[in-house]
Protein backbone atom coordinates (compact mmCIF):
# COMPACT_ATOMS: atom_id res chain seq x y z
CA UNK A 1 0.00 0.00 0.00
CA UNK A 2 2.81 2.73 1.12
CA UNK A 3 4.80 1.48 -2.52
CA UNK A 4 1.50 2.74 -4.14
CA UNK A 5 0.92 5.55 -2.71
CA UNK A 6 4.87 6.59 -3.56
CA UNK A 7 4.17 5.80 -7.43
CA UNK A 8 0.80 7.99 -7.30
CA UNK A 9 2.89 10.70 -6.07
CA UNK A 10 5.56 10.14 -8.44
CA UNK A 11 3.43 9.54 -11.41
CA UNK A 12 0.92 13.31 -10.66
CA UNK A 13 4.13 14.82 -10.35
CA UNK A 14 5.51 13.44 -13.92
CA UNK A 15 2.32 14.10 -15.29
CA UNK A 16 1.82 17.94 -13.98
CA UNK A 17 5.17 18.74 -15.62
CA UNK A 18 3.59 17.45 -18.88
CA UNK A 19 0.10 19.07 -18.64
CA UNK A 20 -0.22 21.68 -21.85
CA UNK A 21 -3.97 22.89 -21.16
CA UNK A 22 -6.74 23.32 -18.29
CA UNK A 23 -8.68 20.37 -20.46
CA UNK A 24 -5.91 18.06 -19.87
CA UNK A 25 -5.42 18.84 -15.40
CA UNK A 26 -9.23 18.75 -15.84
CA UNK A 27 -9.11 15.35 -16.97
CA UNK A 28 -5.66 14.30 -14.20
CA UNK A 29 -8.05 15.81 -11.61
CA UNK A 30 -10.63 13.21 -12.14
CA UNK A 31 -8.20 10.53 -12.58
CA UNK A 32 -6.75 10.55 -8.92
CA UNK A 33 -9.47 12.89 -7.23
CA UNK A 34 -12.41 11.49 -8.61
CA UNK A 35 -15.34 9.66 -8.15
CA UNK A 36 -13.47 6.87 -9.37
CA UNK A 37 -10.44 8.09 -8.87
CA UNK A 38 -7.04 5.89 -7.85
CA UNK A 39 -6.48 7.98 -4.45
CA UNK A 40 -10.79 7.62 -4.37
CA UNK A 41 -10.41 4.08 -4.47
CA UNK A 42 -7.29 3.49 -1.93
CA UNK A 43 -9.41 5.67 0.73
CA UNK A 44 -12.45 2.66 -0.36
CA UNK A 45 -9.27 0.04 0.02
CA UNK A 46 -9.02 1.10 3.82
CA UNK A 47 -11.61 -1.48 4.72
CA UNK A 48 -9.02 -4.53 3.95
CA UNK A 49 -6.35 -3.52 6.28
CA UNK A 50 -5.70 -4.48 9.40
CA UNK A 51 -6.67 -2.10 12.33
CA UNK A 52 -3.32 -1.70 13.48
CA UNK A 53 -2.02 -0.57 9.81
CA UNK A 54 -5.82 1.31 8.91
CA UNK A 55 -4.92 5.01 10.85
CA UNK A 56 -1.06 4.47 9.17
CA UNK A 57 -2.37 3.85 5.79
CA UNK A 58 -5.33 6.34 6.17
CA UNK A 59 -2.96 9.04 7.10
CA UNK A 60 -0.98 8.58 4.32
CA UNK A 61 -3.51 8.20 1.78
CA UNK A 62 -4.71 12.05 2.95
CA UNK A 63 -1.36 13.36 3.11
CA UNK A 64 -1.12 12.13 -0.30
CA UNK A 65 -4.64 13.89 -1.36
CA UNK A 66 -4.25 16.96 -0.08
CA UNK A 67 -0.48 17.03 -1.53
CA UNK A 68 -2.18 16.41 -5.03
CA UNK A 69 -4.90 18.80 -4.38
CA UNK A 70 -2.08 21.51 -3.43
CA UNK A 71 -0.18 20.27 -6.65
CA UNK A 72 -3.44 20.95 -9.00
CA UNK A 73 -4.47 24.15 -7.45
CA UNK A 74 -1.14 25.46 -8.05
CA UNK A 75 -0.99 24.23 -11.34
CA UNK A 76 -4.36 26.14 -12.57
CA UNK A 77 -3.76 29.36 -10.95
CA UNK A 78 -0.11 29.63 -13.01
CA UNK A 79 -2.43 28.39 -16.19
CA UNK A 80 -4.88 30.96 -14.98
CA UNK A 81 -2.55 33.92 -14.74
CA UNK A 82 -0.84 32.70 -17.93
CA UNK A 83 -4.72 33.25 -19.90
CA UNK A 84 -5.57 36.11 -18.60
CA UNK A 85 -2.21 37.66 -19.04
CA UNK A 86 -2.60 36.34 -23.02
CA UNK A 87 -6.11 38.00 -23.32
CA UNK A 88 -4.85 41.08 -21.43
CA UNK A 89 -2.64 41.08 -24.74
CA UNK A 90 -4.68 40.17 -27.93
CA UNK A 91 -7.20 42.44 -26.30
CA UNK A 92 -4.65 45.60 -25.89
CA UNK A 93 -6.29 47.96 -29.03
CA UNK A 94 -10.13 47.07 -29.45
CA UNK A 95 -10.06 48.77 -33.02
CA UNK A 96 -14.14 48.26 -32.77
CA UNK A 97 -14.62 50.41 -29.90
CA UNK A 98 -16.04 54.05 -31.26
CA UNK A 99 -14.35 57.64 -30.08
CA UNK A 100 -15.93 59.05 -27.08
CA UNK A 101 -18.49 61.64 -28.02
CA UNK A 102 -17.37 64.64 -25.68
CA UNK A 103 -20.28 66.53 -26.21
CA UNK A 104 -22.74 63.76 -25.84
CA UNK A 105 -25.59 64.32 -22.74
CA UNK A 106 -27.82 62.09 -21.30
CA UNK A 107 -31.52 61.84 -22.08
CA UNK A 108 -34.33 60.64 -20.07
CA UNK A 109 -35.00 56.73 -19.85
CA UNK A 110 -38.22 55.41 -21.85
CA UNK A 111 -39.80 54.25 -18.66
CA UNK A 112 -39.55 57.79 -17.12
CA UNK A 113 -40.59 59.28 -20.52
CA UNK A 114 -43.89 56.94 -19.91
CA UNK A 115 -44.42 57.63 -15.90
CA UNK A 116 -43.98 61.50 -16.56
CA UNK A 117 -46.48 61.49 -19.24
CA UNK A 118 -48.90 59.35 -17.68
CA UNK A 119 -48.74 61.71 -14.09
CA UNK A 120 -49.46 64.83 -17.18
CA UNK A 121 -52.27 63.04 -18.46
CA UNK A 122 -54.03 62.59 -14.74
CA UNK A 123 -52.43 65.75 -13.04
CA UNK A 124 -54.12 67.57 -15.80
CA UNK A 125 -57.99 66.32 -14.64
CA UNK A 126 -57.05 67.35 -10.83
CA UNK A 127 -55.40 64.38 -9.69
CA UNK A 128 -52.65 64.69 -6.72
CA UNK A 129 -49.53 62.52 -7.02
CA UNK A 130 -48.96 60.11 -3.91
CA UNK A 131 -45.85 58.09 -3.33
CA UNK A 132 -45.87 55.21 -0.29
CA UNK A 133 -42.63 53.06 0.68
CA UNK A 134 -41.54 49.63 -1.16
CA UNK A 135 -41.12 47.58 1.86
CA UNK A 136 -44.89 47.18 3.10
CA UNK A 137 -47.45 45.49 5.81
CA UNK A 138 -49.62 42.87 4.82
CA UNK A 139 -52.57 44.42 6.44
CA UNK A 140 -52.11 47.31 3.94
CA UNK A 141 -50.86 45.49 0.74
CA UNK A 142 -53.83 43.13 1.39
CA UNK A 143 -55.98 42.42 4.10
CA UNK A 144 -57.48 46.60 4.34
CA UNK A 145 -57.85 45.68 0.23
CA UNK A 146 -60.77 42.58 1.12
CA UNK A 147 -57.94 39.98 0.19
CA UNK A 148 -57.25 38.23 3.34
CA UNK A 149 -54.84 35.38 4.16
CA UNK A 150 -57.11 32.83 2.59
CA UNK A 151 -58.44 34.75 0.05
CA UNK A 152 -57.54 32.88 -4.22
CA UNK A 153 -56.48 36.07 -5.23
CA UNK A 154 -53.00 36.18 -2.97
CA UNK A 155 -52.19 32.89 -5.56
CA UNK A 156 -52.53 35.43 -8.31
CA UNK A 157 -49.15 37.48 -6.52
CA UNK A 158 -46.55 35.43 -6.45
CA UNK A 159 -44.89 37.47 -3.51
CA UNK A 160 -41.48 38.56 -1.56
CA UNK A 161 -42.01 37.73 1.76
CA UNK A 162 -39.43 39.31 4.50
CA UNK A 163 -41.10 38.04 7.81
CA UNK A 164 -44.97 36.41 7.70
CA UNK A 165 -46.69 40.30 7.71
CA UNK A 166 -43.88 42.49 5.78
CA UNK A 167 -43.19 42.12 2.14
CA UNK A 168 -41.93 43.80 -0.90
CA UNK A 169 -45.30 45.47 -2.04
CA UNK A 170 -46.87 43.96 -5.16
CA UNK A 171 -49.02 46.86 -5.78
CA UNK A 172 -49.31 50.77 -5.19
CA UNK A 173 -52.75 50.17 -3.88
CA UNK A 174 -51.34 50.51 -0.29
CA UNK A 175 -50.83 53.84 -0.55
CA UNK A 176 -54.48 54.29 -1.79
CA UNK A 177 -55.43 51.95 1.57
CA UNK A 178 -53.00 54.42 3.51
CA UNK A 179 -54.60 57.95 2.03
CA UNK A 180 -58.03 57.01 2.60
CA UNK A 181 -57.20 55.64 6.37
CA UNK A 182 -55.71 59.33 6.67
CA UNK A 183 -57.43 61.74 4.67
CA UNK A 184 -61.45 62.30 4.58
CA UNK A 185 -63.10 62.35 1.09
CA UNK A 186 -62.85 64.04 -1.82
CA UNK A 187 -60.12 62.03 -2.74
CA UNK A 188 -58.26 61.97 -5.90
CA UNK A 189 -54.83 60.77 -6.39
CA UNK A 190 -52.57 58.59 -8.12
CA UNK A 191 -49.73 56.39 -6.45
CA UNK A 192 -46.65 55.68 -9.60
CA UNK A 193 -43.98 53.53 -8.17
CA UNK A 194 -41.83 50.34 -8.20
CA UNK A 195 -44.02 47.09 -7.49
CA UNK A 196 -42.62 43.59 -7.00
CA UNK A 197 -43.53 39.60 -8.04
CA UNK A 198 -41.75 36.64 -8.20
CA UNK A 199 -42.38 36.53 -12.20
CA UNK A 200 -39.69 36.89 -15.26
CA UNK A 201 -40.99 36.62 -18.92
CA UNK A 202 -40.36 38.84 -22.10
CA UNK A 203 -43.35 40.56 -20.31
CA UNK A 204 -43.12 40.33 -16.93
CA UNK A 205 -40.25 41.29 -14.29
CA UNK A 206 -40.20 40.68 -10.79
CA UNK A 207 -39.91 44.41 -10.21
CA UNK A 208 -41.54 46.64 -12.85
CA UNK A 209 -43.43 50.10 -12.06
CA UNK A 210 -47.15 50.82 -11.29
CA UNK A 211 -49.13 53.36 -11.76
CA UNK A 212 -52.54 52.87 -9.34
CA UNK A 213 -55.58 56.23 -9.51
CA UNK A 214 -58.04 56.55 -7.10
CA UNK A 215 -61.36 58.52 -7.01
CA UNK A 216 -63.50 58.89 -3.53
CA UNK A 217 -66.33 61.48 -3.25
CA UNK A 218 -70.10 61.90 -3.69
CA UNK A 219 -71.93 60.04 -6.04
CA UNK A 220 -69.09 58.58 -7.98
CA UNK A 221 -69.91 55.81 -10.63
CA UNK A 222 -68.64 53.87 -13.66
CA UNK A 223 -69.48 57.19 -15.78
CA UNK A 224 -67.10 59.09 -14.54
CA UNK A 225 -64.65 56.54 -14.23
CA UNK A 226 -64.89 56.13 -18.18
CA UNK A 227 -64.54 59.49 -18.55
CA UNK A 228 -62.11 59.86 -16.68
CA UNK A 229 -60.21 56.67 -18.85
CA UNK A 230 -61.25 58.04 -22.12
CA UNK A 231 -59.13 61.40 -21.31
CA UNK A 232 -56.54 59.60 -20.13
CA UNK A 233 -56.67 57.18 -23.42
CA UNK A 234 -56.61 60.31 -25.74
CA UNK A 235 -54.02 62.30 -23.81
CA UNK A 236 -51.47 58.89 -23.83
CA UNK A 237 -52.20 57.19 -27.12
CA UNK A 238 -53.84 59.62 -29.60
CA UNK A 239 -56.71 62.28 -29.99
CA UNK A 240 -58.64 59.42 -32.17
CA UNK A 241 -58.03 56.67 -29.55
CA UNK A 242 -61.67 54.82 -28.60
CA UNK A 243 -62.03 52.66 -25.43
CA UNK A 244 -63.52 49.73 -24.75
CA UNK A 245 -64.65 48.25 -20.64
CA UNK A 246 -64.25 44.14 -20.55
CA UNK A 247 -66.02 42.67 -17.18
CA UNK A 248 -63.44 41.36 -15.16
CA UNK A 249 -62.81 40.72 -11.63
CA UNK A 250 -60.00 42.46 -8.52
CA UNK A 251 -61.36 41.19 -5.02
CA UNK A 252 -60.78 45.61 -4.31
CA UNK A 253 -63.90 46.75 -6.95
CA UNK A 254 -66.78 45.40 -7.72
CA UNK A 255 -67.58 45.39 -11.06
CA UNK A 256 -64.38 45.00 -12.03
CA UNK A 257 -63.22 45.80 -15.60
CA UNK A 258 -60.20 45.85 -17.96
CA UNK A 259 -60.01 48.64 -20.86
CA UNK A 260 -58.61 47.90 -24.18
CA UNK A 261 -57.67 50.91 -26.35
CA UNK A 262 -58.20 50.62 -30.10
CA UNK A 263 -54.99 50.02 -31.95
CA UNK A 264 -52.66 52.96 -31.99
CA UNK A 265 -51.03 51.19 -35.01
CA UNK A 266 -53.40 49.78 -37.54
CA UNK A 267 -56.33 52.03 -36.24
CA UNK A 268 -58.79 49.31 -35.35
CA UNK A 269 -58.17 47.34 -38.82
CA UNK A 270 -56.05 44.37 -37.08
CA UNK A 271 -52.43 43.71 -37.05
CA UNK A 272 -49.64 42.40 -35.27
CA UNK A 273 -49.38 44.86 -32.29
CA UNK A 274 -53.06 44.00 -31.17
CA UNK A 275 -52.91 40.63 -32.35
CA UNK A 276 -55.58 40.96 -35.76
CA UNK A 277 -58.13 41.86 -33.07
CA UNK A 278 -58.19 45.72 -33.15
CA UNK A 279 -57.74 46.49 -29.44
CA UNK A 280 -54.91 46.40 -27.19
CA UNK A 281 -55.26 45.49 -23.39
CA UNK A 282 -54.14 48.71 -21.40
CA UNK A 283 -55.43 48.36 -17.82
CA UNK A 284 -57.43 47.34 -15.12
CA UNK A 285 -60.06 49.46 -13.34
CA UNK A 286 -63.88 49.05 -11.39
CA UNK A 287 -65.80 50.44 -9.14
CA UNK A 288 -64.18 50.54 -5.25
CA UNK A 289 -65.82 47.53 -3.70
CA UNK A 290 -67.66 48.79 -0.54
CA UNK A 291 -65.92 46.32 1.77
CA UNK A 292 -63.11 48.23 1.13
CA UNK A 293 -64.22 51.61 1.39
CA UNK A 294 -65.71 50.48 5.51
CA UNK A 295 -62.10 48.68 6.61
CA UNK A 296 -60.45 51.97 5.57
CA UNK A 297 -63.15 54.24 7.68
CA UNK A 298 -65.30 55.67 4.82
CA UNK A 299 -69.02 55.24 5.36
CA UNK A 300 -69.95 53.68 1.63
CA UNK A 301 -73.82 54.34 2.26
CA UNK A 302 -72.19 57.74 2.10
CA UNK A 303 -69.20 57.52 -0.52
CA UNK A 304 -68.00 56.00 -3.43
CA UNK A 305 -65.40 55.85 -5.81
CA UNK A 306 -63.67 54.22 -8.69
CA UNK A 307 -59.85 52.91 -8.73
CA UNK A 308 -57.28 52.13 -11.97
CA UNK A 309 -54.23 50.51 -12.07
CA UNK A 310 -52.06 51.19 -15.25
CA UNK A 311 -48.62 48.75 -15.43
CA UNK A 312 -45.91 51.75 -16.76
CA UNK A 313 -43.39 49.39 -18.95
CA UNK A 314 -46.65 47.97 -20.57
CA UNK A 315 -47.16 51.43 -21.78
CA UNK A 316 -44.13 51.93 -22.72
CA UNK A 317 -43.67 49.27 -24.63
CA UNK A 318 -46.93 49.74 -26.69
CA UNK A 319 -45.73 53.23 -27.31
CA UNK A 320 -42.71 52.67 -28.58
CA UNK A 321 -42.98 49.61 -29.72
CA UNK A 322 -40.69 47.36 -27.63
CA UNK A 323 -40.97 43.20 -27.97
CA UNK A 324 -39.29 42.60 -24.68
CA UNK A 325 -39.40 44.12 -21.29
CA UNK A 326 -36.04 43.07 -20.41
CA UNK A 327 -34.78 45.62 -22.79
CA UNK A 328 -35.90 48.10 -20.79
CA UNK A 329 -33.58 47.33 -17.77
CA UNK A 330 -30.28 45.68 -19.86
CA UNK A 331 -29.33 49.77 -19.89
CA UNK A 332 -28.08 49.03 -23.46
CA UNK A 333 -26.49 52.66 -24.93
CA UNK A 334 -27.34 51.58 -28.46
CA UNK A 335 -31.63 51.48 -27.84
CA UNK A 336 -31.61 54.67 -24.71
CA UNK A 337 -29.89 56.36 -27.11
CA UNK A 338 -33.08 56.78 -29.24
CA UNK A 339 -35.22 57.95 -26.83
CA UNK A 340 -32.87 61.31 -26.64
Amino acid sequence: MLEKLKEISDAVSERLSAVASLAELSDLKVRYLGKNGEITALLKGLKNCSSEERPVVGKRINDLRQAVEKMLAEKEEKFAAFLKEKKLKEEEIDITLSLPDKNACGSLHPLTLAKNELIQAFTGMGFSVMEGVEVEEDYYNFQLLNIPADHPARDMQDTFYITDSILLRTQTSAVQARTMLTQKPPIRIICPGKVYRADDDATHSPMFHQMEGLVVDKNINICDLKGCLDEFARNFFGADTKTRLRPSFFPFTEPSMEMDVSCFMCHGKGCRLCKGTGWIEVLGAGIVNPVVLQNCGIDPNEYSGFAFGIGIERCAMLKYGIPDIRILFENDLRFLRQYK
